[in-house]
């Protein structure tokens, strides 16, 4: 018997139809992946199991007894738990209070403190992490919230159990530890839902495959009977020939150059060079100091010491408008809390960072050229949305990351430092990312990428940066690419390594 069936969903926001007809079965002891480019209707679908939206048409099954699903609490009483791509933490509140937030009312009349952070504990230590109970969410990197996230939907013994996206934050032993914990759960014939835009975790980690494309379904496969071109094909309605762009880019002079940089105990003394069209990546497990560095350079972190150099002269950054007037950009990590404003339109989004490109004499707005401008910026990305008019926060993952890249193309940055570009961004929009960071190094930007994904760095960069522990590990050319070399410098396996001196 199916523990989920949902059939002929369909479901539309001001007339603009997301989902249509579509079925997804799930069985006890199952990982079932749902794939699709961002728009194609994964989340809503989920969102739908999970209470946070009514469905307009369909059925939903448990067990093989018809539901009605009217809200989230009527999904936990199903034994329904999710995972969001969007965090659904309190920052104010503390890693046990989060993790046990839904089951507050079932303590008592006094709150057991000392249990609860007990009970926290125990349970993020049974799924491989280890996070102190008493300190406050938003004290914590992305990561270790994303953990937080996971105990939470584990703590209310569920029955089926849905994660948006859950690794994108996660480096590569987090993300394995993860897997081991889903294996477990599937043991104990949890059925589970995992959606993803990295194929080579659908295809390590699922029995079967889902395709969703332009809201409805493109088929549904046992995953020892389909491959990654298949799948693909299915998602984009075409053939992937290459993920990435060819690279013909002459590299000129030194652009920017970071002497002996310090951040607290998170950076120590990092030191890095980068050319006019030149793209090197930053590598490196969760917490080496690779958003701290760029973070740092950028002037959005405090650096207690070190210098940073353009064009052979010293800068003095003490904040980020500093750096932006430099030529310097940045697109953080976090895009929904640094990287846009969710609550503003498109259009005001990318206008942020070059109010004097659209203003007149007098200081006021030109309407006419901001619209224009927007237009093509939106054109010129693809980004999927109604008008240059709708707000950020109703476009899907990828196209709020393709706006906080037009920010950045609407002024003439120099220097352009990127945090995971691609972080839960689909397939489809990776290769026009790629495309459009190939695009602006062969016009002089000198870029800074940072990675989870070694064979993005891979695939992109010029040559590749490896940190551990707040300190350059090492440094690879092209020649030199493999992710074994990138995974050994990131553990620190290899010591005082230079590029082309690898020692074991």
């Amino acid at each position: 018997m199916n523990r989920v069936e949902l059939r002929n969903i369909s479901k539309s926001f001001g007339g603009i139809a997301a989902l249509k007809n579509v079925t997804l079965k799930v069985i006890p002891g199952e990982i079932h992946a749902l794939i699709g480019e961002n728009g194609a209707g994964k989340s809503t679908l989920m969102k739908i199991l999970s209470g946070a939206y009514t469905k307009d048409y369909g059925q939903i099954f448990i067990d093989g007894k018809e539901v009605q699903i009217k809200n989230t609490h009527d999904s936990k009483k199903l034994g329904i738990g999710i995972i969001y791509q969007e965090f659904s933490l309190v920052p104010g509140l503390s890693v046990a209070e989060n993790v046990f937030l839904n089951q507050l009312d079932t303590t008592g009349f006094w709150m057991k403190w000392g249990k609860m952070k007990m009970n926290a504990e125990a349970l993020i230590n049974s799924i491989g992490f280890s996070i102190n109970p008493s300190l406050k969410v938003g004290d914590l990197s992305i990561a270790q919230q994303q953990i937080v996230e996971i105990a939470k939907a584990l703590s209310e013994n569920v029955r089926v159990l849905i994660l948006d996206e859950p690794s994108a934050v996660l480096g590569p032993q987090e993300i394995q530890k993860l897997f081991d914990t889903l294996k477990k759960l599937k043991k104990e014939s949890v059925a589970i839902i995992y959606i993803s835009h990295h194929l080579s975790e659908v295809f390590q980690i699922a029995d079967r495959i889902t395709v969703l494309k332009d809201g409805t379904s493109s088929g549904s496969f046992p995953v020892s009977e389909t491959d990654r071109d298949s799948i693909i094909k299915l998602m984009l309605g075409r053939s992937l020939d290459a993920m990435y762009p060819f690279r013909e880019t002459i590299i000129g002079e030194e652009v920017l150059k970071v002497v002996g940089i310090h951040v607290a105990e998170k950076v120590k003394g990092v030191s890095l060079s980068i050319k006019e069209g030149e793209i090197v990546g930053i590598a490196g497990l969760v917490g080496s100091g690779r958003s701290e560095t760029v973070r740092a350079i950028f002037a959005a972190d405090k650096r207690k010491q070190g210098k940073i150099f353009l064009y052979g002269k010293e800068l003095q950054l003490r904040s980020p408008r500093k750096a932006v007037s430099k030529g310097i950009g940045m697109v953080p990590e976090d895009r929904k809390q640094h990287g846009v404003i969710l609550s503003l339109t498109v259009k005001e989004n990318i206008s942020l960072t070059n109010f004097k490109g659209i203003t007149d004499h007098f200081g006021f707005i030109n309407v006419k050229k901001e619209r224009n401008n927007t237009i093509e910026l939106i054109r010129r990305l693809a980004i999927k949305t109604e008008n240059e008019d709708q707000e950020a926060g109703k476009l899907s993952g990828g196209n709020q990351q393709k706006v906080s890249l037009a920010k950045w193309l609407n002024r003439d940055c120099r220097v352009l430092l990127i945090d995971e570009p691609t972080r839960g961004v689909d397939i489809g929009a990776k290769v026009e990312i790629y495309n459009l960071i190939n695009e602006l190094s062969q016009k002089g930007v000198a870029i800074v990428v940072i990675s989870s994904e070694t064979s993005e760095l891979m695939g992109i960069c010029d040559r590749i940066v490896v940190m551990h522990k707040g300190q350059v590990q090492g440094e690879l050319a092209k020649k030199e690419y493999s992710e074994e070399n990138i995974l050994r410098m990131s553990i620190g396996e290899v010591e005082n390594a230079t590029s082309g001196q690898l020692t074991s």
